[in-house]
């Protein structure tokens, strides 16, 4: 029986520190390009043509996603303006909502099975998983679509589990309508992964005829159509069929056909994303793989295995890989992790990877600025920045870090949750508030800069040779992609200058230029 969580301060205050996590630092850290920049720009243009039925990008039809993200950033641009954290907040709120359904569906399950205060735990732990581990950690405060495209799926799923486990009609039309609203935000996928873990599951239980039972209500999906239909048909009317042909057969079947953009990779991709992503709680993995067997014969842990390994087969074999196309699978995983978490559990199983974490960043920026000699002019010059940007505190910082995981090492004596709890929290805050902000000044400082300064201007804005989408986002303005004419003030590349004769600088921060036309 669940008991009411009021009664529990002590996990509520837990829990509240774990929700209010994913806002730390949503305004630090400059839109990294591309993907931050591909999405608050084309949100920015939707207000630049008063069009919020269509995405554009620099003038441009985007059919990359679909348009439930945009609208919500659009939603968060028009209460408070247009700073780094409005276009993210949306995400963050997303992730917050994704933290707290985990916690609330872990301890439902465990309820049957533990006491109170077990299940209490177990769900804390599930959702300081979610919270706090280094690769979902990046993309819930990331101005793009994933952070709620993991909280449909997780949505989908749990809704899914628990009508199996409950038969109550609710759960079915919840799950449904989760897949619609993931449809929405980014496509078939939403549908495949908790659709698939499901039949996988009922599968492995000789259960099949269940699937079909669930899959063929005609209710559930006369709702999921109404909500994700609509946007969809009245695009293709505006559009035509080729919105339809480029976002179903070239941005989704063509994704997983070939590579797109470069982003390939062998079969083994995902396996060290895993054990980095999962950081500081990747001990927590190889803790439950010493006993697969154990893991199997639990239903609630066969059904988070198949759930991980449908993601993990489907986007091993797909031509295009991204590192956060295995956190669709993390859903399922956190159910496995957050079990392996008792009296028995070593601290060592804790501590060491969150002390491989910090030691990485603090070796990075050193390792970085010994490769800089071999790379080209441009990149020298970007990376001019680097010991600026990593400065004396940010060493002082994680070498505290450091030294208090060391003494934690040696010397802990309480119980073992409150050791996951803060090195998860502590790792988290050190990517959010140290390595984020730096990475970010270097890499994009000086887009920031330029499209900020351009943002005063009143010549048309041009990249020349450049994909640097989030110039449009600062600067508030149309950007086309081309090459200049007379009048154009143009973000180049510092080796291309030589190739807009005549031009005047106005502006030069490493290796970006912003060049007036004569």
């Amino acid at each position: 029986m669940i008991q009411p969580l009021a009664r529990d301060r002590r996990t509520l205050l837990w829990l509240f520190g774990l929700l209010l996590l994913p806002l730390a630092g949503l305004g630090h850290v400059p839109l990294f390009d591309l993907d931050e920049g591909a999405f608050t720009a084309s949100t920015t243009e939707m207000f630049l043509r008063h069009d919020f039925l269509s995405t554009w990008l620099m003038g441009v039809p985007r059919y990359d996603k679909p348009v439930l993200s945009y609208w919500l950033q659009a939603g968060s641009v028009a209460l408070f303006g247009s700073p780094e954290w409005a276009f993210r907040l949306p995400s963050a709120l997303a992730a917050s909502a994704w933290i707290g359904l985990t916690f609330a569906f872990a301890r439902r399950v465990a309820a049957a099975t533990r006491t109170p205060a077990a299940a209490n735990e177990f769900a804390l732990l599930a959702a300081l998983l979610v919270a706090t581990t280094l690769g979902p950690g990046i993309i819930q405060r990331a101005a793009t679509a994933d952070a709620w495209l993991n909280l449909w799926l997780v949505a989908a799923a749990y809704a899914n589990w628990l009508w199996l486990c409950e038969r109550q009609a609710r759960w079915q039309y919840l799950g449904f309508a989760a897949m619609a609203l993931g449809f929405l935000t980014k496509g078939p996928v939403a549908v495949v992964v908790p659709a698939g873990a499901l039949g996988l599951y009922l599968l492995s239980q000789r259960r099949l005829s269940e699937f079909w039972r669930w899959a063929f209500n005609w209710r559930a999906i006369a709702l999921f159509l109404l909500i994700a239909a609509p946007w969809f048909v009245v695009q293709a009317w505006v559009d035509g069929p080729g919105f339809l042909l480029n976002f179903f057969f070239r941005h989704n079947l063509g994704r997983y056909a070939s590579a797109m953009e470069g982003h390939r990779g062998q079969v083994w991709f995902y396996l060290p994303v895993v054990l980095l992503s999962l950081l500081p709680h990747t001990g927590l993995l190889l803790r439950a793989l010493r006993a697969p067997r154990a893991l199997w014969q639990d239903d609630l842990s066969r059904y988070g295995l198949l759930w991980f390994a449908l993601v993990l087969v489907i986007f091993s074999t797909a031509g295009t890989k991204l590192p956060h196309y295995i956190y669709y699978g993390y859903g399922g995983l956190w159910l496995v992790l957050a079990g392996q978490l008792d009296a028995r559990c070593s601290r060592h199983w804790l501590l060491w990877p969150a002390l491989l974490l910090l030691a990485l960043m603090a070796l990075a920026p050193g390792l970085v600025a010994a490769r800089v000699p071999a790379m080209k002019p441009d990149e020298q010059r970007l990376l001019s920045g680097l010991a600026e940007s990593f400065g004396r505190g940010y060493y002082l910082a994680l070498g505290a870090l450091l030294m208090a995981g060391f003494a934690a090492l040696l010397r802990w004596r309480r119980p073992i949750f409150q050791l996951a709890y803060g090195t998860g929290v502590a790792c988290s805050l050190a990517v959010m508030l140290l390595l984020a902000p730096a990475v970010g000044e270097v890499q994009q400082g000086p887009i920031r800069a330029a499209g900020l300064l351009a943002a005063t201007r009143t010549e048309p804005l041009v990249m020349f040779g450049l994909n640097k989408p989030s110039f449009q986002t600062y600067a508030g303005r149309a950007v086309e992609r081309r090459t200049p004419v007379a009048g154009d003030l143009a973000l180049v590349r510092e080796a291309r200058l030589a190739e807009l004769p005549g031009a005047e600088v106005i502006f030069r921060q490493r290796s970006y230029v912003l060049a007036l036309m004569p």
